[in-house]
């Protein structure tokens, strides 16, 4: 959001006079500009889902070793952490995470 957009709506709720057509337009397109950002991620990690499923078993695997076997096929931007953040919270009841103290954790399917 802009700087701007911020200052008129605090001058808004002071009680001065502001444009409320200009206020309420910049928020229309800040709204819009999330909800397509939301939009897309949730594209990304559904399109992500299966591939990501598909390249994983009973054997355990790091979050970058499952990136590497599925990277090819994976979403435009979809990184490693974005592997990882999936498994830890879109996909965990699909998933074990096996803990290892002194290096990366492993993940199998459930």
């Amino acid at each position: 959001m802009k700087k701007s957009t911020i200052e008129t709506m605090i001058s808004f709720l002071d009680g001065e006079s502001v444009d409320l057509a200009a206020l309420r337009d910049e928020l229309t397109n800040e709204l819009e500009r999330l909800n397509a950002k939301a939009n897309a991620n949730r594209t990304a990690y559904a399109l992500a889902h299966d591939i990501v499923i598909g390249v994983m078993s009973e054997t355990p695997m790091t979050a970058k070793a499952i990136y590497e076997a599925a990277k090819d096929e994976l979403p435009d931007g979809f990184s490693a952490s974005k592997v990882q953040y999936a498994l830890l919270n879109y996909w965990a009841n699909e998933v074990v995470k096996i803990e290892q103290p002194k290096s990366a954790n492993e993940y199998r399917l459930a």
